[in-house]
């Protein structure tokens, strides 16, 4: 369901008087199709990078990470193909540094249709699990009650489809737990045709994650194609933001916002072109700042196809703002096949994210980690800019 923005934390945001003009039948203001902040580049910085796993002329590609409550365990799923293919998984036990050898799984992992995606799901009494989904028709589930020693086949979750299922999950504030995902029409239900519109859907949950609940649709547009769903909660915790991928490949991306846990969504309104990507994963770093992972896919940038993160304020997302600045995080050699990124924040501040690539010309993509933290990226712009006034200074 949707419904006019919401006056909160957007109250005044471009992005929010955007979706009341299109409520209201008025055209959006058009948004930049590039973008003015700097880009800091990190591609080169080979001392950040971990190779997680690397197979000579096997694709490897799409994977997600979890995090553990200890703050050091780091579980990786990923699949030996384009999205489709065999689920490997892997395990860290210092919070990415290393690696263990591909794990064994379940004999069903063998038959995955497409990109795996892990999570920490928590039930109302407090109990914890994770699960694992594999998409397109039907989205089947993988579950772990230890942490990721022994898991379950993978088992359909009901008569449904999807891509990119889940692309992201959510603990509501009543305990249950809300899925996301979205389909053209192939796969939501079987014998599906493409329609050439794209829906996005949540599902719920009530017992952390066993059964899930009828897909109901949250948000689509009459001609931006949006897609995988990235949730961002805002610092108060009182509303939620999703970014979308638009496939159509005409416009920028988009983005809703809830005020009431996932019951009503803003009409969709586009993101300035420094948020306009593939695949959005997002967390906080210690200072409060957002850091914001995927592929970009900027209209106008010299990163396109590359994988790149963004950092700002959740009020400059919800103000439809450029944010601080962009950061390249690995220069990919072959179009923009690399980075569905996995995100994860360490104690000390230290942000891995994990994700596949064609980081070596003419090899088949595999999985590396990058570490960063923002005080290192705020020094590395601070000597940017002293660097650019000296320049001028000279001239």
């Amino acid at each position: 369901m949707q419904r006019p923005a919401p006056l909160v934390i957007a109250a005044i945001g471009s992005l929010v008087w955007a979706a009341v003009a299109m409520a209201a039948g008025q055209p959006a203001p058009a948004k930049p199709r590039g973008y003015s902040i700097p880009t800091i580049d990190l591609a080169g910085q080979k001392h950040r990078q971990v190779i997680v796993d690397r197979e000579p002329g096997q694709y490897l590609g799409h994977p997600t990470t979890v995090l553990l409550e200890d703050n050091k365990t780091m579980i990786c799923v990923y699949p030996k193909g384009h999205g489709r293919g065999a689920i490997v998984m892997k395990r860290s036990n210092d919070g990415g540094l290393t690696w263990s050898d591909r794990l064994p799984t379940p004999k069903s992992w063998a038959t995955s249709k497409e990109v795996p995606t892990i999570y920490r799901v928590v039930d109302p009494r407090g109990v914890r699990r994770l699960v694992m989904f594999s998409g397109l028709y039907p989205i089947r589930m993988a579950r772990s009650e230890d942490d990721g020693r022994t898991w379950s086949e993978l088992e359909p979750i009901g008569s449904f489809g999807g891509i990119v299922a889940m692309s992201d999950v959510v603990r509501l504030k009543d305990g249950r737990t809300m899925a996301m995902f979205h389909d053209d029409g192939r796969f939501f239900r079987a014998g599906g045709k493409r329609t050439g519109i794209f829906k996005v859907y949540k599902t719920l949950s009530s017992d952390g994650g066993l059964t899930w609940g009828e897909p109901e649709v949250v948000t689509q547009h009459p001609k931006a194609h949006l897609c995988e769903p990235g949730a961002i909660r805002s610092p108060d915790g009182r509303q939620l933001a999703v970014l979308f991928r638009e496939n159509s490949r005409r416009l920028n991306g988009f983005a809703i916002f809830s005020d009431d846990e996932g019951a009503t969504w803003t009409r969709p309104a586009e993101l300035p072109g420094a948020l306009t990507g593939d695949r959005h994963q997002g967390l906080y770093a210690p200072d409060g700042r957002l850091v914001v992972s995927f592929r970009d896919t900027t209209h106008e940038s010299p990163t396109k196809g590359d994988w790149v993160a963004w950092v700002g304020t959740y009020e400059d997302i919800a103000a439809g703002r450029e944010g601080q600045y962009r950061v390249r995080l690995m220069d990919n050699t072959k179009g923009a096949d690399c980075a569905y990124p996995a995100l994860e924040r360490l104690p000390d501040g230290t942000i891995v994210g994990t994700t596949y690539g064609h980081w070596t010309q003419g090899e088949m993509p595999y999985i590396v980690s990058v570490r960063f933290k923002l005080e290192e990226i705020d020094r590395l712009a601070a000597a940017r800019r002293k660097g650019k006034a000296a320049k001028a200074n000279s001239r």
